[in-house]
């Protein structure tokens, strides 16, 4: 590399914006940081800005953005709401989009970047579940390129590196089961926050971690993988895994597989993302295999974990169902998170979602901010008033 690629990272208080930036701080010759987003967690952003010196920040809240901007000066340029967001995601001197932000919240500036041509380094797997067709046929039309951090395809990128993509059979998603793998259903409806946010193996943001307690977030991977492998519905398989050791692995037509293998870390696929297409040397953890005993997999119990039928519902209708069953997901983590709704019911608010909508099947993003917006208000009156 001949100078350092200029990063903005979109959600940068977050766990994976957390990740990057210790990625990014053990390659100051490789990296550098342009721009550095929050929403609310405004100390965490000024020791940000304080170690990395970026150009500009983004405060989503207005008023947190104003207190910022008073304090700081005029040593870094900060901006605020979705428009700053748009303007740091599509600035000139930047290289590559880190988009980290959580949910729905991420499609827009995602859009923006690709649309600007960036190297967009997704971790954003809301993006693709709401607007897959809309950020594919961008990336189809421009010069953009899209490259995915979640480690299940960033592990299958790996594994179609030099191969034929007409020679794929079979895409396999691994997933570790969350931390009720082996709980009953039964036991559902008294499950606590605490313990849905106990995750066994990957420490993560809350609402990807109750995502993956309820198997919602493998639903999600498999809606992102279909927009980014074009690869149907019926060419991708989950298998749990709860060592989290393969992160996922493709099948050829002639019956080969390859998977890709590492110590559960973001950091891996997060490097990989930021210097593709090269992978420079990193101090991280190693498999040791004198001490890994078993790897081991087997079919997710879709009675048990309802999420994960609904996604491919959603899939299936097409159009803008996805856009709905996230919106109601969204909003059901959120309840629950707040002491809302049950655990067990979640499922339930998604299937009462898909159920009244129709689908859209030639959509603009403003249907598409449109659909979501009504989905939560209704979810949220619907299932507000059941509770009472």
């Amino acid at each position: 590399m001949t100078s350092p690629r200029n990063i903005a990272i979109l959600g940068s208080t977050g766990s994976i914006g957390r990740s990057a930036l210790e990625v990014i701080a053990g390659f100051p010759d490789r990296f550098r940081v342009a721009y550095l987003s929050a929403n609310r967690n405004i100390d965490l952003l000024r020791e940000q800005i304080n170690t990395f010196r970026p150009k500009g920040v983004v405060v989503c809240d207005p008023d947190r953005a104003a207190a910022l901007r008073s304090s700081v000066g005029h040593t870094v340029e900060v901006l605020s709401g979705e428009d700053g967001l748009l303007e740091a995601a599509g600035r000139e001197d930047v290289d590559v989009v880190l988009s980290a932000l959580v949910g729905f919240a991420g499609l827009k500036p995602t859009l923006r970047a690709v649309e600007a041509g960036k190297i967009v380094a997704l971790a954003n797997k809301e993006t693709l579940v709401v607007g897959g067709e809309l950020i594919m046929k961008s990336v189809r039309a421009g010069r953009a390129r899209l490259l995915p951090v979640d480690s299940e395809h960033s592990a299958i990128f790996q594994c179609l590196q030099g191969e034929d993509p007409a020679s794929v059979e079979r895409l396999v998603l691994t997933a570790s089961g969350g931390p009720f793998l082996n709980i009953g259903r039964e036991k559902f409806p008294g499950v606590t926050v605490e313990e849905a946010l106990n995750h066994p193996t990957w420490r993560m943001g809350n609402k990807i971690t109750i995502d993956s307690a309820t198997l919602m977030n493998k639903g999600l991977e498999v809606i992102e993988a279909f927009w980014l492998f074009g690869v149907p519905l019926e060419k991708i398989q989950i298998v749990i895994h709860p060592q989290s050791i393969v992160h996922s692995m493709v099948e050829f037509v002639d019956g080969s597989m390859k998977a890709q293998l590492g110590i559960p870390d973001m950091k891996l696929p997060i490097l990989y993302a930021l210097a593709y297409p090269d992978r420079p040397a990193m101090n991280s953890r190693r498999i040791d295999f004198d001490t890994l005993r078993e790897l081991t997999f087997h079919p997710p119990d879709t009675e048990k974990f309802e999420c994960l039928p609904l996604a491919f519902r959603a899939l299936r209708m097409g159009g803008t169902a996805p856009a709905v069953m996230n919106a109601a997901n969204e909003v059901a983590v959120r309840m629950f998170l707040d002491g809302e709704l049950p655990f067990s019911a979640i499922p339930s608010v998604i299937r009462d979602a898909l159920s009244a909508h129709t689908p859209m099947h030639d959509f603009s993003l403003a249907d598409l901010e449109r659909i979501d917006g009504e989905t939560r208000k209704r979810t949220r009156r619907v299932h507000a008033t059941s509770l009472i």
